[in-house]
């Protein structure tokens, strides 16, 4: 084995990785294996040779489990200071005591770098095991103690800068300064869309911002980190318009400039993109807050960013308190993907979900048309697919902002996503603006009666649709009452006719999802396991017999839907019938039951591992989730096959 490869294996180990950069992506344009000098001094026993000391240090010996992947960041570092930041090495200093007063505090910084004078701290590092979440507060009382303007977080996978520009607070720099830069030069520095992020944890950025500055703002941090999305989203649009495609979303110098000119940007995207925030609305956070918020954000690119890592952003952010209360759980996403393979949209068909959320199943089913039926067309081609038969209709607020701005990163936000509550278009009437939009949004998908009276009726009551395909996990929780509500549903009536005077409202859901696609469409609801299987709910399974051909049923593991909720549930799959289409009295179904669902008891994502215990990764360098609703679609693709099911011959 040649060197290189030697120091890769070793790095696998130490990191417990099958490839060595997915645990130090934040050197990603440093290869790793040429630049630290790792060996084999005794047997079984690595060593790495310190960059700063020149001597040796135990790095791993798996026998005696020691494996010290800390020191490998901390020499990455080294090695970046000298020949990116170009720093000369005796203005590093390594293990620096830290004094508090007359005392000298038992933890050593693992790297000091000093001004010219090699005296004064410019920069302090810490550098953390990958799996390290904490250490920021650590950190500030490095800076505070040691006078150091700078200081850096460091795990490997991401870097926080810290600046204290003191006396005043801590705010966050992009990057740390050259050897030949001030500051003020970071601070100063254009900024452009080729600049920016494409790879990046949103959800450990908004952890950060959190534990840093948003947790102790007094606002909400739903909405603000919202609004700033926001308002980059509309800057990144812009730069490209702009010379040399420069982005205004930036730190300044000032942090009252910051705030003016982040604050303009979002309201211009309230402008141009309206129904998510009001006219009125600013950011709400101080000057000083944003000025910290500001860095860890200019420097990813949300535009045409993968939807996966926005989207885990979002399920983290929505409080669990308000997703328990509706009964709203975010679907996960291999369970949505098994749906869309199954019912397979294509292109021409229109889509919608009456409870979209955060637009989970409109985003994977848009995904799908575009690498599949549009995989050689061009990004505009696909754009004008999405802003034609994409449809979301959710009543809830925040997922409506969430789903709105998905499209928005998709492509340019013009997919109909509606606020309005679906199970009662009644409410659809009204002068407000938002609704009227709705009602013209949805009028050509009405479904037409060659009955004059009928189809009147329809286009004053908006029941009737003709959607080809629909797709939806509708909330669970809740018992609806309203007289005026029940009398619009079949279900909602006993055997004689009579209202019932409450209904659960996944029930209505199926007749409403029933309603608004055309006959010969195809859906997919996500309901629990009773309404298949309790006796209570027989009439609910003969309407669905009457109303449509049952197409399959799979059967999701218990652990699908934790931590939110630990309620059993299955995916029911039909295909309304076509109008005086004869009803056979027996057929085929497809069935399945989910025995690996991606989670564990806990609910925590649960990945494909090696035969060392090594997490599997694909080439884009995510992890496989160890679930089997992949080879269940494939199974029902087989059966449908062999049933002649047109759509997916």
């Amino acid at each position: 084995m040649n060197k290189e490869n030697l120091i890769g294996d070793i790095l696998n180990k130490i990191f417990k990785d099958p490839a060595a950069q997915y645990g130090l992506k934040e050197f990603d344009e440093i290869k790793a294996e040429q630049v630290l000098n790792i060996f084999e001094k005794e047997k079984e026993k690595f060593y790495i040779k310190c960059l700063k000391r020149n001597k040796d240090i135990l790095l791993f010996n798996e026998e005696k489990n020691i494996s010290k992947p800390e020191e490998v960041i901390r020499q990455l570092w080294i090695y970046k200071l000298i020949n990116y930041y170009n720093y000369s090495l005796d203005r590093i200093d390594l293990e620096k005591d830290i004094r508090f007063g007359h005392e000298i505090h038992a933890k050593a910084a693992d790297i000091i770098v000093y001004l010219k004078d090699k005296e004064t701290p410019l920069i302090i590092i810490e550098t953390k095991n990958p799996s390290e979440k904490k250490g920021i507060d650590q950190l500030k009382t490095y800076i505070n103690s040691e006078g150091s303007p700078i200081g850096v977080w460091s795990n490997g996978i991401e870097k926080v800068v810290l600046y204290r520009p003191y006396p005043k607070e801590f705010q966050t720099l992009r990057d740390i300064p050259k050897a030949d830069q001030t500051i003020d030069d970071i601070l100063e520095q254009k900024l452009t869309l080729n600049d920016l992020q494409k790879t990046y944890d949103l959800v450990k950025i908004i952890k950060i911002l959190e534990e840093l500055v948003l947790a102790g703002a007094g606002a909400d941090s739903f909405t603000e980190i919202f609004k700033l999305i926001y308002a980059k989203l509309f800057d990144e649009k812009e730069a490209k318009k702009r010379k040399d495609y420069e982005v205004l979303f930036r730190q300044s110098k000032d942090s009252n400039i910051t705030y003016d000119v982040i604050n303009k940007l979002f309201q211009k995207a309230v402008s141009e993109w309206p129904g998510i925030f009001s006219l009125y609305d600013k950011i709400e956070l101080t000057a000083g807050h944003l000025a910290i918020c500001a860095p860890e954000l200019e420097k990813i690119k949300l535009l045409d960013a993968n939807l996966e890592v926005i989207d885990a952003a979002f399920e983290y952010l929505l409080p669990d308190v308000a997703k328990g209360k509706r009964g709203q759980y975010f679907t996960p996403r291999h369970a949505i993907d098994m749906a869309i393979k199954m019912l397979n949209p294509q292109d021409g068909e229109y889509v919608i979900d009456p409870a979209c959320g955060s637009g989970g199943f409109l985003i994977h089913a848009m995904k799908h048309v575009w690498n599949n039926n549009l995989k050689n067309t061009d990004h505009q081609g696909k754009i004008d697919y999405a802003k034609k038969y994409i449809y979301g209709i959710d009543f809830d607020d925040k997922p409506v902002k969430i789903a709105r701005a998905m499209m928005l990163i998709a492509g340019d936000g013009k997919s109909h996503i509606l606020k309005l509550n679906s199970l009662n278009p009644k409410e659809w009437e009204g002068d407000e603006s938002e609704k009227e939009r709705a009602r013209a949004e949805l009028r050509d998908r009405l479904h037409k009666f060659e009955n004059y009276d009928q189809d009147k009726s329809n286009k004053e009551n908006f029941k009737y649709f003709d959607f080809d395909i629909l797709l939806s996990n509708p909330p669970f929780a809740g018992e609806l009452h309203e007289t005026s509500l029940l009398r619009q549903y079949e279900l909602a009536k006993n055997d004689k006719g009579k209202l019932r005077n409450k209904m659960e409202r996944h029930i209505l859901f199926i007749e409403r999802s029933l309603d608004l696609v055309k006959p010969g469409g195809r859906l997919a609801i996500v309901l629990p396991q009773g309404v298949l299987n309790n006796t209570n709910m027989e009439y609910v399974r003969d309407y669905l017999l009457n109303k449509a051909r049952i197409l399959a049923v799979v059967g999701l593991h218990g652990n699908t839907f934790k931590p939110h909720a630990g309620v059993k549930t299955s995916v029911l799959f039909l295909q309304k019938w076509t109008d005086g289409e004869e009803i056979p009295k027996d057929y085929p179904i497809f069935m399945a039951v989910s025995k690996k669902s991606g989670k564990d008891n806990s609910g925590d994502y649960v990945y494909k591992k090696d035969k060392s215990g090594n997490v599997l990764y694909d080439p884009q360098g995510k992890k496989y989730l160890d679930h089997d609703l992949d080879e269940i679609a494939e199974e029902f693709i087989k059966f449908a096959k062999e049933q002649g099911f047109e759509f997916l011959k």
